[in-house]
């Protein structure tokens, strides 16, 4: 089975199939990281640009790392670095990048639909690295993976999300993914961060934290997006804290085997505690390992559908 599209630009555009070969993909690639040498010829002779319009940890290094450990030729390309600081049109950006034939381009930008622009004006494929308040797959996809890793399943399970969804495209991604693959999901947080189509999305709206994680097999903390936020969405960051932070007292009622992640960057003391983002609930660090092992299986399953692409042109062109 391969990916019917050349781009991996949102979640919504995946079917289950194709969302359970992805994550397949990455197990079978997990072992490349547990290596003494990190290093597989795999995507010898590809080349991937990371397109990073906004500020980036765990996301960009973690493609950088995935494309590096599979002998791909990396090249990082920041905002501040780009000729878009003299005025470079976004599709101008593209269709240069284009001009040298990179086989993928990473993208991130604070533009929701960005990315899907620059798939419209290149051959190379493009991975969505989250876009605006829209999407972000790959962090979803890997969120999926250390879900399956720590319950053995997906399906059937009640997952709860809480905080900032209405600016997040981590929340958004999850949504899709987690009720494709049969996962319950409840959401909770302030009015005022909550989006109007929430329900329409899959989601069911809870009013308050405790409520929403009852029963709740997964607990998905969110960070407060404020470089999203135009006007007061919430009174402090304290009272914040005091209706929807997860602390260790309120995770008592919570299931005793309750998993705890978080995408980061985190904020402690904010949306959770530091006990209970170090405590032996949590993984979000196995979060991050998987990053590695998911955009691994995106660059590989990309590069393998553009080989057959480029077989079929040539097949063509031989019948002609």
């Amino acid at each position: 089975m391969q990916l019917r599209n050349k781009d991996i630009l949102g979640i919504k555009d995946l079917d289950r199939d194709e969302i359970e070969l992805i994550l397949d993909t990455a197990e079978s690639l997990k072992w490349v990281s547990n290596r003494d040498i990190k290093k597989v010829p795999t995507l010898r002779g590809k080349t991937i640009i990371n397109l990073f319009f906004e500020a980036s940890t765990r996301t960009r290094t973690s493609f950088e790392i995935a494309g590096k450990r599979m002998s791909a030729d990396v090249i990082n390309i920041s905002a501040s670095s780009s000729s878009a600081v003299k005025g470079e049109t976004l599709i101008d950006t593209a269709k240069n990048l284009q001009a040298m034939s990179p086989d993928i381009i990473v993208v991130r930008h604070g533009s929701s639909g960005a990315p899907q622009i620059i798939s419209g004006a290149v051959k190379a494929s493009v991975i969505n690295a989250g876009d605006g308040c829209h999407e972000h797959p790959s962090q979803s996809l890997l969120d999926l993976l250390t879900i399956r890793q720590v319950k053995g399943q997906i399906e059937g399970l009640r997952i709860a999300i809480i905080g900032d969804i209405k600016h997040s495209r981590v929340a958004r991604s999850n949504i899709y993914a987690l009720t494709k693959m049969g996962a319950q999901v409840v959401v909770a947080g302030f009015p005022t961060l909550l989006p109007p189509e929430i329900e329409k999305m899959g989601a069911s709206i809870r009013k308050t934290l405790d409520e929403a994680i009852i029963d709740a097999d997964v607990i998905m903390m969110l960070r407060i997006q404020k470089e999203r936020m135009t006007g007061p969405y919430f009174p402090t960051e304290r009272e914040y804290s005091m209706l929807f932070g997860l602390n260790a007292k309120r995770l008592k009622s919570a299931k005793s085997d309750v998993t705890i992640m978080h995408p980061g960057p985190v904020n402690r003391g904010v949306e959770i505690s530091p006990e209970v983002a170090d405590g032996p609930y949590s993984v979000i660090l196995e979060q991050v390992a998987n990053g590695v092992a998911i955009r691994m299986a995106l660059l590989y399953l990309l590069s393998g559908r553009k080989h057959e692409e480029s077989r079929k042109e040539a097949r063509d062109e031989n019948n002609n």
